[in-house]
This record gives C-alpha cells, sequence and structure tokens, in this order.
C-alpha cells in the first residue's frame, strides 16, 4: 500500500474511532503516529518526534493566548456580564415579536465579545435566557434553535480563540484577523434576528412578547453592560492600535474581567478557584487536541497529501472560485461530524497551500484573511447543523424537555440564513476586508 493510499484509510478510521467516542486529540495522534510507522517502517521518527515535536509545538509564544482568553471568559461567567448583557436587550427589543429571542441573540453576540468559545457562549447564555423565553411562551424548539444559533457568535465575534490557531498556522496578523471578523459577526447577529422576525410571523404560535419597559428601566439596564464594551474596547482596541501584543491584550482582558467580577463582588476565592480549573481543563484539552492534530499533519506531509492535492487540482485547471467553494462545502459537511477546533487544525494546513496557489485577485496576506473567515463561519455552521451540531447539544442539555427533532426543525432556518451569509462574502470579499485595507 503506497503512502498516499495509507494516508486515505487514515480519514475514515480516524472518523470511525471519533463514532466510538474516542478523544478527537487522541484519535489524531493515534493515526498520525500509526500511519507515520506504517510508511517508514520504524519507529525511531514517532519516538524521535515525540521528543521534539511535543516541545516544539508547545513552545509557540502565540499559543499563551489561548489560556488567558479562557479564563477571561470564565471571568466573565462568573461575573454577571451575561445576565447583564440579556437583560439590557430585552429592555429594547423584548416587547417586540419574537423581541425576547432577537435579545439573546444580541446578547449572545456581546458575550462573545469577551469569551471567545461558541459552546461556552451557547451554554452561559442557555441557563440566563431560556427561563425568560419560556416564561413568555416561546415554543422549545424555536427557542433552543435560537440559543445555538446565537451560541456561534461566540467565535466569531472577537476575541477568538480559533482565529488565534489560525493565525499562528497561516503566520498572519491576529489583530487583522479580528478586525476583519467583525463585520462578518454583526451580519451573523442581525441575520438571526431576521430570521427570528420571519419566524415568529409565519409561526404565530411558537413565541410570546413582554411588556414594554419604561425608558429609565431600559437606561439602567443598558448602563449595566459597561465593563463588556470596556474590556472589549480595552483588548481588540488595544490590540489593533497596537499598544499592545495578542498576548498581552488577552492577559489585561482576564485581569480587567477579573478585576470587575471582584470589584462587584460576584467573584470570591471559590468563584475564583473554580475559573482557575475550568480554565486548566479547557487549555488541556485544547493544547491535547493541538497535538494530536500536529502529529496527523505531520504523517499526512509524509505521505504527500498536500503537493498531491496541490497538482491534481492544478492538472484540472479548476476556475479558483470552483475550488473554494468545493472546500467550503466539505468543511460544511465535515462540520456535522468535527468541533471546529479539531477541523482548522487538521485541515487549515492542508488546504491553505492549495488556496493560496490559486489567483483570486486579492494580496496574499489579504487572501489569508479572507479564507479564515469563511473557513470559520462555514465550521460554526456545522455547530447547528444536524444530526451533531454540538451547540444543539449543548442547549438540549440544559432545556432537557424539549426533543432534538423540534430543535432540528427550527434551527435549519438559522442555517439558511449562514448559507446566504457565506454567499454574501464569497461574492463580495471587500465586506470582510475593508476595515484592514
Amino acid at each position: 500500500m503506497s503512502a498516499l493510499e495509507l494516508a486515505a484509510w487514515s480519514f475514515p478510521v480516524f472518523l470511525v474511532m471519533i463514532a466510538l467516542r474516542a478523544p478527537i486529540g487522541l484519535a489524531m495522534l493515534i493515526c498520525g503516529l500509526g500511519g507515520t510507522i506504517l510508511i517508514t517502517g520504524t519507529p525511531n521518527m514517532v519516538l524521535a518526534r515525540l521528543k521534539g515535536d511535543t516541545y516544539t509545538t508547545f513552545a509557540n509564544y502565540d499559543l499563551t493566548v489561548v489560556p488567558f482568553f479562557l479564563l477571561m471568559g470564565q471571568f466573565a461567567s462568573h461575573s454577571g456580564m451575561s445576565a447583564a448583557l440579556f437583560r439590557a436587550a430585552a429592555a429594547f427589543l423584548g416587547h417586540r415579536k419574537g423581541g425576547v429571542a432577537m435579545a439573546a441573540v444580541g446578547a449572545c453576540g456581546g458575550f462573545g465579545a469577551i469569551c471567545g468559545s461558541s459552546l461556552a457562549t451557547a451554554a452561559t447564555m442557555g441557563r440566563v435566557a431560556l427561563p425568560e423565553l419560556r416564561r413568555y411562551g416561546y415554543e422549545g424548539g424555536f427557542a433552543s434553535a435560537a440559543l445555538a444559533a446565537g451560541g456561534t457568535l461566540g467565535i466569531l465575534i472577537p476575541p477568538s480563540v480559533i482565529l488565534v490557531i489560525y493565525a499562528t498556522l497561516t503566520q498572519q496578523n491576529i489583530a487583522e484577523l479580528f478586525v476583519a471578523a467583525v463585520v462578518p459577526g454583526i451580519i451573523a447577529a442581525l441575520g438571526y434576528i431576521v430570521v427570528i422576525a420571519i419566524y415568529v410571523r409565519l409561526v404565530p404560535n411558537s413565541a410570546g412578547a413582554r411588556p414594554a419597559l419604561p425608558w429609565p428601566e431600559r437606561l439602567r439596564a443598558l448602563a449595566d453592560v459597561w465593563p463588556v464594551l470596556l474590556v472589549f474596547a480595552l483588548v481588540v482596541g488595544g490590540i489593533y492600535r497596537g499598544w499592545f501584543t495578542p498576548t498581552d491584550g488577552a492577559a489585561i482582558g482576564a485581569l480587567a474581567t477579573g478585576g470587575i467580577a471582584a470589584v462587584t463582588g460576584r467573584l470570591g476565592w471559590v468563584g475564583l478557584r473554580q475559573c482557575l480549573i475550568a480554565t486548566g481543563k479547557q487549555t488541556a484539552m485544547i493544547f491535547f487536541i493541538i497535538l494530536g492534530a500536529a502529529f496527523y499533519r505531520g504523517f499526512l506531509a509524509l505521505a504527500q497529501v498536500p503537493q498531491e492535492l496541490t497538482d491534481l487540482v492544478a492538472s484540472y485547471a479548476f476556475a479558483p472560485m470552483t475550488v473554494l467553494i468545493i472546500v467550503l462545502v466539505f468543511y460544511l459537511i465535515m462540520g456535522c461530524l468535527m468541533d471546529s477546533l479539531s477541523m482548522i487544525l487538521l485541515t487549515v494546513p492542508i488546504f491553505w497551500p492549495v488556496i493560496s496557489g490559486l489567483e483570486f485577485g486579492l494580496p496574499p496576506d489579504d487572501l489569508a484573511i479572507w479564507f479564515g473567515i469563511l473557513v470559520l463561519i462555514v465550521v460554526e455552521v456545522g455547530l447547528i447543523t444536524p444530526p451533531v451540531g454540538l451547540n444543539l447539544f449543548v442547549i438540549h442539555k440544559i432545556d432537557g424537555k424539549t426533543p432534538m427533532g423540534r430543535t432540528f426543525r427550527a434551527v435549519l432556518p438559522f442555517v439558511a440564513s449562514d448559507v446566504v451569509r457565506v454567499a454574501l462574502l464569497v461574492a463580495f470579499p471587500a465586506i470582510t476586508l475593508f476595515a484592514i485595507s
């Protein structure tokens, strides 16, 4: 069996291991190590890589951003910022038809600006908003679908852990990626709000409305979100303005969020301990996936998969846009089976050389940023795509009453909104790139 055939067979083996509930990082590590041994015929290279690659992978200074952003999200969850965001959004939108669901989506976008994780955003806002949605008569499947879709904003609105990983893989500027993600993130939130507005009119019994609040109460609720605005402006604005590096910005953001939580009396010693432990667990999980992906990519590189794929595209002379659409469809399908971090780590080093060798009429750095935002959006669609949308399962676990079938049906309009958004960004790269030009 040739090296290329081994690489082709490794992928279904990898999927079978995931189906058997093996951790994704472990599945990638086993496939990478096993494939390398089969190609070389000796474990010597594997043993050498276990020693050297493990160190070089985690000695990357840029990866120190990850635990800081995760800690910032933990502090934000404990400080009540998520509840304040939802109250402020609901104060202005809750009296409209479907307004409480719209407020939940808006709060997800605001919380994503200080969290950086879709699953954490979905889980946090689910606990905050789901009781209110129930209280005002929202149908269970529709409420769960809206919260699951809103949760995807957590990783698109900067700061984003996935964008940091992508920047590391493609050697791009983290600050520019953050800025490029802002407008697509706003478009995503507006798209979800439009879906909600249409859905509640087509299905009148799916949602209720809360009484309108007087303006003084609205303004008080709005004033409570100042910590979110402060942290977002400090972190993203400081990184983009060059006041500090992304790592410094993440550390300052974690310190600021923790300080706000402590000053407001919502973070004691017990809460601090919980935040640190949760951050440690999440960081270990992410770093293990990074390690497994590094060894799997090494095996695929040894089998010359990227070169073969590039040569195949060149030999058939596909139009650049055709290749891009094929890649995005692949991400959309695989997003139903894998989490976004694993997909980014595993596939970007394979697909990016192919995309970078095609002519899209963009400078190389702009092409890398545009492609990164597109990939991020498409893999996030997988979080709400049946049958394995992780955000759907997170919300279902919090809800515990609504059958998954109802949620699957209700989430399809949100998926359609995402597809329209991807098509818009593919057709008009300037939407993504104008802020960094």
